[in-house]
């Protein structure tokens, strides 16, 4: 169902040890990835000490922007539900000394649950 759901646009989770050699590098000690999601080429990487945003850029997707983002950093965060006319659903993040937040699209389905559920988990513990 992963292929289906990244085709679709649907964010689909992916294990850390599939991804664990990508993380490497930037992980730092006793850091761990506990979950994380794919949305076609993008990602969402919760750690246990952080969110890690990759947004993979161009037509190759060769050029590679990881934004960390500190739990303790998030002041508030959105999630605004596909409608009939708007067929993508966003989850918002607002970052302390941002004025602007960081937004993420998704298309029509259950799965930005899935992610907003795991925002919610890692920073409101």
């Amino acid at each position: 169902m992963g292929i289906l759901n990244a085709i679709m646009g649907n964010s689909s989770e992916v294990s850390a040890d599939k991804i664990a050699h990508e993380f490497e590098p930037i992980l730092i000690e006793g850091e761990v990835i506990v979950k994380s999601f794919k949305l076609i080429r993008d990602m969402f990487v919760f750690t246990n000490k952080r969110l890690i945003l990759v947004d993979k850029q161009g037509l190759t997707g060769s050029k590679i922007d990881f934004m960390t983002i500190p739990y303790h950093s998030i002041n508030y965060f959105t999630k605004r539900s596909a409608s009939l006319l708007d067929l993508d659903a966003e989850i918002l993040i607002w970052i302390k000394g941002a004025p602007e937040p960081i937004q993420r699209d998704f298309r029509k389905g259950e799965n930005i649950n899935d992610v907003y559920k795991a925002l919610s988990t890692y920073v409101l513990a």
